[in-house]
């Protein structure tokens, strides 16, 4: 929430920021005085509260390409990030190569302009190609460039209204008293000024780095390179966040590039005997050995690291305000080691148990979701005890509405349906994974068959629902799929329990790990970027929470629907008893649900009538707030409030009410203003609903039922994983069918391509064959004790 107030700050005028921004930097203040002589912060999701920050800019982000020069696009998108921060209200150090690539661009172009021009013309056209520039000495060219520089860096803070100073630093400063709190006082006052200080060693006179000197204990580090130079600075200057940006993505337990190198989301002390170093970057004195060395030594300082990618172009213009947002970037260095698995360790874990899983007998399968509903009923007086917990706790904390209280509750009636739909399930899975589609002879001896498999690893993002886990759960066993499940704090406790109910069902056959329940701090936006572990998400939850998913989730398929604006036209040939308890049904049995209706469309010819009339009257009955169109809007002389957009989803007695002139003005208007949920006609003329039902554009279009009808449980689907609006894919009710995918099986009898080639001895036949489902094998005995 303070984030969020500090984030207005930066798109404030000057006048307004300097009266808010030092009371939102108060605020600041006071966390970080409040873990002041405390340890690094633990988690990703706390650094959010850093108030002094050090931005260590390596020479591969600073520099171009070719070495020689800046790279002033990337350079601009970092200044542009540190001043937004700093206008936040937090404390930020730069410390930053680039002196000696910038100055051996200008001692090159000077160089070449030396030369003298009676020598370039006696050397003759053809060989002033043929000039060389000298190699130059990096503290000439740290001379030359550092003015320039900072002069760059000034005018790029400028353009943000703020201040920035220069200070050039060595070892001796840091390793003489006198010096070392000299340069603390400097930039103590210059932070208090709201002043960034812009700090580099002093390449120009500084001596080489003594071999063997990086780590001496907690006082002293060697500043051999900016590695160890922000490194001691931030734990000098008691900063709370140390944010490193290189050329490459973060840590990797080998060197990058390699096959099987992965990406460290988390680094913990103990870890470094496990990880091998690549090459150093293209530039610069360091490398990864030095970056992790002095990562470690400002951890153990009270310092947080992350080493992160500065050069990427689609994130270098928000790499650093993602790492102080508690995003997962880079590579976050922490002193406490959780006590289970990350999620990425979770997910290996899912995917590789969940493989076993889909090559159980289907009558494993079935024996596993049975046993869970068993457990379900048998386990209810644990499970509603920690219900109860959780109930508690969300009614004294008061954040809750009502509807959201009456889905975390759970009750035995709850638990006993529950334990039914999954039997249902239980049932369903004997013929869906492995279940043959198509059969073709291709040629002779050379068959191919279509057959279902799952789709692999399953992410469900559920809300404040605890009866969601043990559905999609039940789902994902009899469709053969792993799962990662992140539900909502208000019912961890219950969500414990169910889950570790699913695990012991699942450990019948011994695949218990292919159910896990992600239960540490993950964002679910950092969830959904792990796009090479996950292959489907599915939201369960608000519209809101499932557009938050469908934007962060740029990699990986999202199943589900972000609104449900779902109409009702009643065609000019309805009639009154149906259209009646369609439209109380569809509206007012239960408003919240996404395949209630929201706009309701009546043709022209119906209103002054008393089938309108009694429209009405009911909708008022019921308590329903009416909006009116533009159009319904015109037609009368007082109206209600008229609605401000025709995209509206209410979730509460609340509905639009439209005029249109025809059946085909309601299918251009739905498919305007509809959201492809579920859309609903009602009319006696078959013609006329036949039209609807072909044009309309909607996952579930309905003649002369209700809109609530679109319901996995109502289409006898069993239990639903969600209503998807998507074009691909599951569309519609989504229930075990949607988690299942298809993979293409050839047997042949070595056959070639070569064998149907022009000059070939074999011909195509393409013949399509009965569709035999394969008898499932026969299940090892079982040995009696």
């Amino acid at each position: 929430m303070l984030l969020q107030r500090l984030s207005l700050c930066a798109g404030l005028p000057r006048t307004q920021r300097t009266i808010i921004c030092p009371l939102l930097a108060k605020a600041l203040t006071q966390v970080s005085l409040a873990r002041a002589n405390s340890n690094s912060f633990a988690h990703r999701g706390e650094l959010r509260q850093a108030k002094r920050i050090v931005v260590k800019l390596g020479s591969a982000v600073v520099t171009r390409g070719d070495e020689c020069g800046l790279a002033l696009g990337r350079l601009a998108s970092v200044v542009e990030q540190v001043a937004m921060l700093q206008n936040q209200g937090r404390e930020m150090m730069i410390v930053t190569s680039g002196a000696v690539a910038f100055g051996k661009q200008r001692l090159r172009h000077e160089i070449l302009l030396s030369q003298s021009v009676r020598q370039a013309l006696h050397s003759g056209h053809n060989q002033l190609k043929d000039m060389s520039v000298p190699v130059l000495e990096a503290r000439a060219c740290a001379a030359a460039g550092q003015s320039g520089l900072m002069a760059l860096y000034e005018a790029m803070f400028t353009q943000y209204s703020t201040c920035t100073a220069q200070v050039l630093v060595t070892n001796l400063d840091f390793h003489d008293d006198q010096k070392r709190r000299n340069l603390n006082s400097t930039l103590q006052e210059l932070l208090r000024m709201n002043i960034v200080p812009i700090i580099n060693t002093n390449d120009a006179v500084v001596p080489p780095p003594e071999p063997n000197s990086d780590l001496q204990g907690v006082n002293v580090i060697s500043i051999k390179d900016n590695d160890s130079l922000a490194a001691r600075l931030a734990v000098e200057m008691k900063a709370d966040l140390l944010i490193a940006l290189s050329d490459v993505e973060g840590l990797y337990d080998s060197p990058p590039g390699t096959d099987d190198a992965k990406l460290i989301d988390i680094f913990y002390p103990g870890d470094q005997q496990s990880i091998t170093y690549g090459t150093k970057s293209r530039v610069g004195i360091g490398g990864m050995e030095a970056k992790v060395k002095a990562a470690l030594w400002a951890l153990q300082g009270g310092t947080s690291v992350v080493i992160a990618n500065g050069t990427h172009p689609k994130v270098t213009g928000h790499v650093i305000t993602d790492i102080v947002e508690g995003k997962k970037v880079g590579t976050f260095f922490s002193e406490v080691k959780p006590a289970g698995p990350t999620v990425e360790q979770q997910t290996e874990l899912a995917r590789n148990s969940g493989r076993t899983l889909a090559a159980l007998h289907p009558d494993q399968r079935r024996e596993i979701i049975c046993y869970l509903a068993d457990l379900l009923v048998e386990k209810k007086e644990e499970i509603l005890a920690a219900n109860k917990v959780d109930m508690d706790l969300a009614v004294n904390a008061g954040q809750l509405s009502s509807a959201l209280l009456n889905r975390l509750s759970l009750s035995p009636a709850k638990l006993n349906s529950l334990a039914i739909g999954l039997r249902q399930i239980a049932v369903a899975s004997q013929d869906s994974v492995g279940r043959v589609l198509r059969r073709t002879r291709v040629a002779h001896n050379l068959e191919l068959e279509q057959i279902t498999v799952p789709i692999g690893v399953l992410l469900v993002i559920f809300e404040a629902r605890p009866d969601c886990l043990p559905q999609v759960s039940a789902l994902a066993i009899a469709s053969g799929n792993a799962l990662l499940a992140k539900g909502g704090k208000e019912a961890a406790n219950t969500n414990r329990v169910l889950h570790e109910l699913t695990q012991e069902a699942l450990d019948i056959h011994g695949v218990k790990e292919a159910v896990q329940l992600v239960s540490t701090r993950e964002e679910v936006e950092d969830l959904c970027r792990l796009d090479k572990m996950i292959d489907l998400i599915i939201p369960r939850g608000s519209s809101q929470l499932v557009r938050n998913i469908q934007r962060a989730a740029k990699s990986i398929p999202v199943l589900g629907h972000s609104e449900g604006i779902c109409h009702v036209y009643i065609d000019s040939e309805a009639t009154i008893d149906k259209v009646i308890k369609i439209v109380r049904d569809s509206k007012c049995d239960y408003p919240a649900a996404c395949n209630a209706m929201e706009t309701l469309l009546v043709h022209r010819d119906i209103l002054r009538t008393t089938l309108f009339d009694q429209i009405i009257d009911m909708l008022r009955t019921e308590r329903v707030k009416i909006h009116a169109g533009p159009r319904f809007a015109s037609y009368l002389t007082f109206s209600p409030s008229e609605v401000k957009s025709l995209r509206t989803e209410y979730g509460d007695l609340e509905c639009c009410i439209e005029v249109v002139d025809s059946m085909q003005e309601a299918i251009d208007h739905i498919h305007r203003y509809g959201s492809s949920h579920t859309d609903v006609i009602v009319t006696e003329n078959e013609d006329t609903a036949e039209q609807f039902l072909q044009q309309l554009d909607s996952a579930c279009v309905f003649w002369n039922a209700s809109s609530r009808f679109a319901d996995g449980y109502r289409f006898g689907l069993g239990a639903e994983v969600g209503i998807s609006t998507a074009r691909i894919h599951a569309r519609g009710p989504v229930g075990l069918d949607g988690l299942l995918t298809t993979k293409w099986v050839l047997r042949g009898d070595g056959h070639t391509a070569a064998d149907f080639s022009e000059h070939g001895t074999m011909k195509y036949l393409h013949e399509n064959l009965p569709v035999t489902q394969p008898q499932p094998r026969q299940m090892a005995a079982q040995s009696e004790d």
